[in-house]
């Protein structure tokens, strides 16, 4: 059995993690909120501020962390054959319609599964690491592109109901997510659509170019940990200081403009996404320059293991907050500042409940289902790569 890379764990629990510091507002506020602190109108200074630091922080830059570490297990995954993968893809496209229609409208998995099957062939068929990271940044600069063309299209028209909705669009917003039922599963499917809509038009290109240039730096070793330590603390200073310079005009125009639509929904929506790849490789280039530190203080470990159960702790955090927020009437409750101090708190139950749960089983069980659910369909082969 091939070792498990516990770097890459580490890197991609701190992704799941860190995801969530954006989807909190999701679950507590409506959809609107997500990028427009100013969604019912001016928002107070603590929100504004959450939003601002969010913002040059998290927002993006962790969903790109995944989407270069969910590349990366696909090149480690290509011994498994065309099959295997294609199988083990489409299985996760259908846990992300699951969840997607009757969880939680924020999902995922249905996205990285789709774009994840249109990148395996490019990933298996460039062995050159260099011109697939060049593909990437190509796909991932024509994403940014779109966004422009969209600005000069479109940034006339109203606002509509997911930058800011009137008091009825918000009243209704809280009904179904309150209430759940068919009314709930009607609407997350017609969102499910939207979304499918957004990831062919533009949102795709940034996710397949960021699964590419993941690829292409574990092909190199980058990703693996191959560099010395010091090569990743000198990058990890780099990167993250390049991605809040690139970041900090958007972040500050937009405040400037008070989240006007006609400005902040394409072309100043450009920095943070120009700015992500930068801090998410930084953001990894933290955790493997400071390995050893982190191992000897135990966090390393405890990252690593919620890594290794990615899928069910990015499942466990949706039962919970959707159980905080929709069962137990709190959506719409808290403002965006407020919203963060519950995140220390559902992080702490994905890092126990890893921490426990690997202690007596090898995988988690969404792994494990996912895993068996693969053989089933895509063969079995028992040498376990991942």
């Amino acid at each position: 059995m091939r070792e498990r890379i516990l770097m890459l764990d580490c890197a991609r629990g701190m992704a799941i993690l860190g995801i969530l510091l954006m989807n909190i507002t999701s679950f507590g506020l409506p959809k609107a909120a997500y990028l427009n602190p100013a969604f019912a109108g001016e928002p107070s200074l603590p929100d504004a501020w959450a939003w601002a630091v969010m913002d040059m922080v998290a927002q993006v830059k962790f969903l790109t962390l995944f989407a270069l570490l969910f590349g990366a297990g696909l090149h480690m995954l290509l011994p498994r054959g065309n099959r295997w993968i294609t199988s083990r893809l489409l299985w996760l496209m259908g846990f992300g319609f699951i969840h997607g229609v009757f969880f939680w409208d924020g999902d995922i998995l249905l996205d990285y599964g789709l774009v994840g099957l249109l990148c395996l062939g490019v990933i298996r068929r460039m062995p050159n690491p260099r011109m697939l990271f060049i593909t990437g940044a190509a796909l991932y600069l024509f994403g940014l592109i779109i966004l422009l063309l969209l600005q000069w299209l479109v940034a006339d028209a109203p606002p509509g109901r997911f930058w800011q909705p009137d008091i009825a669009d918000r009243i209704y917003e809280y009904y179904w997510q309150t209430t759940g039922g068919p009314e709930a599963w009607r609407v997350r499917l017609e969102l499910l659509h939207d979304s499918l809509s957004s990831l062919g038009m533009q949102y795709g290109w940034l996710l397949a170019g960021s699964m590419l240039m993941g690829a292409a730096l574990m092909r190199c070793g980058w990703l693996s940990g191959e560099m010395p330590l010091a090569h990743y603390r000198k990058a990890a200073g780099l990167l993250i200081v390049a991605g809040v310079i690139i970041n900090l005009p958007g972040v500050l125009l937009q405040w400037h403009v008070h989240w006007a639509f006609r400005w902040s929904a394409f072309a100043l929506q450009i920095p943070r996404e120009l700015s992500a790849p930068f801090q998410a490789l930084g953001y990894v280039a933290l955790c493997y320059g400071w390995w050893p530190t982190l191992s000897r203080l135990g966090i390393g470990r405890w990252l690593s293991n919620v890594g290794r159960m990615a899928l069910s702790n990015y499942l466990l955090q949706t039962l919970l907050c959707t159980l905080l927020f929709n069962r137990f009437g709190l959506f719409m409750t808290f403002g965006r500042a407020d919203l963060l101090l519950f995140v220390p708190a559902v992080w702490l139950v994905n890092i126990i409940f890893s921490t426990l749960w690997l202690r007596i089983f090898r995988q988690g069980p969404m792994e494990w289902l996912w895993r068996k659910l693969t053989r089933l369909t895509g063969g079995g082969l028992k040498v376990q790569l991942m």
